[in-house]
């Protein structure tokens, strides 16, 4: 009789010890299955001049033009603008339901343009993203000196640099975004394993 309830105890142990590690491991893929892609650059302000509706070089106007040419002699450009990042769960979630959400508790990013990195950060306030196939878009604030970073190729280089990002007809193909998030889990936050290179072609 005792040998019999040992085997059963051992029995409902290896079950409990099973189901405990696919229940981490389905936490852990789940907590992984976030998907990312870059959206449209806004609100590019380069040297005190709005690029937003601005083709080419060509267009800008006298005053603009002068202001440009000033910063660029002088050795500084400051350049704001804003990236979007949009992050999105699967429309398929096998193991749960359709309104199932994922709260990304932080994120560390790095940004590339023309794959040299600028600059990097952290978000340390939660986002929620909504259940399967829905997505939401994170704004990431950037900050950076256009001719210290990027001027070595002269002034029209980079001025149409900028116009290709924030321009009339800009977008984000000239960026990347090298990010590592973590993800709130009935386990505690679980943080990607490895970056995640995020372009404006396709979710990843």
């Amino acid at each position: 009789m005792t040998r019999i309830i040992q085997s059963v105890s051992v029995f409902l142990l290896l079950i409990t010890f099973q189901f405990g590690c696919s229940g981490v491991n389905e936490t852990i893929k789940n907590a992984q299955r976030l998907q990312f892609k870059l959206g449209p650059v806004d609100n590019f302000n380069l040297a005190g001049v709005k690029l937003k509706n601005v083709s080419s070089i060509n267009d800008l106007n006298i005053i603009d033009g002068a202001a440009l040419l000033a910063g660029f002699a002088g050795g500084k450009m400051d350049a704001s603008f804003t990236v979007n990042l949009i992050a999105k769960n699967p429309d398929t979630y096998p193991g749960g339901s359709a309104e199932s959400s994922s709260l990304i508790k932080a994120l560390s990013w790095r940004l590339y343009i023309d794959d040299a990195e600028m600059l990097s950060g952290d978000i340390d306030k939660p986002i929620t993203v909504p259940g399967v196939g829905k997505s939401v878009t994170i704004p990431i604030p950037v900050k950076i000196d256009f001719v210290k970073m990027l001027g070595d190729g002269g002034y029209e280089k980079l001025i149409n640099l900028a116009l290709a990002i924030g321009g009339k007809s800009g977008n984000s193909s000239k960026l990347k975004l090298a990010i590592k998030p973590t993800i709130d889990t009935f386990l505690g936050g679980i943080t990607y394993p490895g970056e995640i290179d995020v372009i404006n072609k396709e979710f990843r």
